[in-house]
């Protein structure tokens, strides 16, 4: 089958694309941000990228156009416009989501591991498939992320009849025409509800919106599935009231429950207990209790495809996380500059939670733009100095956006700046920082390279 996929350079999209390429199908695909590094990994697969969407395109006449959320009506917005969807719908031509292609022909059949939740999905993906490979399971993967143990953010894994796929389950929309999460068209035997607040308002008018979606992936669930669920997590418990029919386990507990798996211990290094029951001990590099949690939802969901909980651990013992996770970008002069893929102002408070208690009393100084759809429309504005608390200078990329971020920030006082530009943001970092400083940087894009020109400027400094 020859597809051609519209949108192909989103994260998602690129890993569909290597999946189907793995497969044997011809791939083709176009976007309006073909560039490194993105297009150099799907051009080595042998995949053929166009810029743009425009209506030359039909000329390829791919057996099926695989449609990316990116891509919408060219009325919608004045400042995307895609001639190349007008013309396949004038054309009568056939189309599909890329969640539904991916279902149709990539997870029919097999055990699909489905991890879901407002945090923690891209690693607790990344740690449930490298726990399968190191049980020699040779799982099939699609991870929102690259993982440092794989080097890729996709592969099919050994194929046949109840192989395990772990895929990254994402609550967002599936595309213009399918207004349903993407992930109730994976139809997981194990499905993670690792955590569900508020997001994606650009979509959801609130959280019982969301709490329903969630509830669409349980009802897809079967009897002889299973849902492994945080018990911390009031919102879930509200999608389970809804209805259930598979056995649930719960983990994270701060109290001791039969059947429950909890920790006793740091982060860095803890016990695993089913009840009071120690039945495994997790030894490993990362930090933070959200990691803590991470890593019982996947010892949960892996015991559900034979791994025992003791193997499960040994495994995570050698896991190295996912890029843009907490990542060393370099030192210059003392100063070490960090990336993380942080947006939403949970995710950044345990960020900075976590670097907290590596780092012990060095200053912190946070970097961020509000960049995802939810932060610019501004409905998270007042949660922007909760989440920064543990960080001595805080810096807003403010750029693009339609509220006061200086506003938002005014409670954190002079711990805030506020920068226009990356230039600006850059510049004013660069005069702050000190020797023995951590500067980290959050932000669900690239951030316009200012890692690099961050230590461009503390090295020329």
């Amino acid at each position: 089958m020859h597809i051609h996929i519209l949108g192909i350079c989103g994260t998602f999209m690129g890993g569909l694309a290597a999946l189907a390429r793995e497969a044997g199908h011809r791939v083709t695909g176009c976007d309006t941000n073909v560039y490194p590094p993105m297009s150099d990994q799907l051009r080595a697969l042998g995949i053929e990228l166009i810029e743009g969407f425009g209506t030359d395109q039909l000329a390829l006449k791919p057996d099926m156009f695989v449609i990316g959320n990116v891509v919408g009506r060219s009325n919608e917005s004045s400042d995307k416009r895609f001639p190349l969807m007008e013309a396949i719908l004038d054309e009568g031509l056939p189309y599909t989501s890329g969640p539904q292609w991916l279902s149709d022909h990539v997870l029919q059949g097999r055990h699909v591991l489905a991890v879901a939740g407002t945090h923690g999905k891209t690693t607790t993906t990344a740690m449930l498939a490298w726990v399968l490979e190191k049980a020699g399971l040779e799982p099939g993967f699609l991870v929102g992320g690259v993982p440092l143990n794989f080097g890729v953010s996709a592969r099919l894994g050994r194929v046949g009849r109840l192989t395990p796929f772990v895929i990254e389950a994402d609550e967002y929309d599936t595309a213009f025409f399918d207004k349903r999460s993407k992930f109730v068209h994976y139809r997981p035997r194990t499905a993670v509800l690792n955590n569900l607040e508020l997001d994606h308002t650009d979509i959801f008018d609130n959280l019982a919106a969301i709490e329903r979606q969630f509830h669409h992936l349980v009802r897809t669930v079967p009897h002889q599935g299973r849902l492994v669920v945080n018990a911390r997590e009031q919102s879930l418990e509200r999608v389970l009231a809804m209805g259930c029919w598979s056995e649930v386990l719960r983990f994270g507990g701060r109290k001791e429950a039969p059947g429950e798996l909890r920790a006793r211990g740091e982060p860095h290094a803890f016990d695993v207990l089913r009840g009071s029951l120690k039945i495994a001990r997790v030894d490993w590099a990362l930090l933070g209790e959200h990691n803590q949690l991470n890593a019982l939802a996947a010892i949960a969901a892996a015991e559900h495809v034979g791994v025992s909980p003791e193997v499960a651990a040994q495994a995570l013992s050698s896991f190295e996380n996912v890029r843009r996770r907490l990542e060393l970008r370099g030192e210059t002069h003392g100063v070490k500059v960090y990336d993380d893929f942080a947006h939403h102002p949970t995710a950044m408070r345990t960020t900075l939670d976590g670097l907290r208690r590596k780092v012990g009393n060095a200053r912190i100084l946070a970097v961020f733009e509000p960049r995802s759809n939810t932060m610019k429309l501004g409905s998270m504005k007042a949660q922007l100095p909760w989440s920064l608390e543990e960080a001595d200078i805080s810096f807003c990329h403010s750029g693009g956006l339609g509220w006061d971020a200086a506003e938002a920030l005014a409670p954190l006082g002079d711990k805030a700046k506020v920068c226009p530009t990356i230039e600006a943001t850059v510049q004013s970092v660069a005069q702050a920082a000190q020797p023995g400083d951590h500067v980290l940087c959050m932000s669900n894009g690239g951030f316009g390279g200012i890692h690099d020109k961050l230590l461009k400027a503390l090295a020329s400094g």
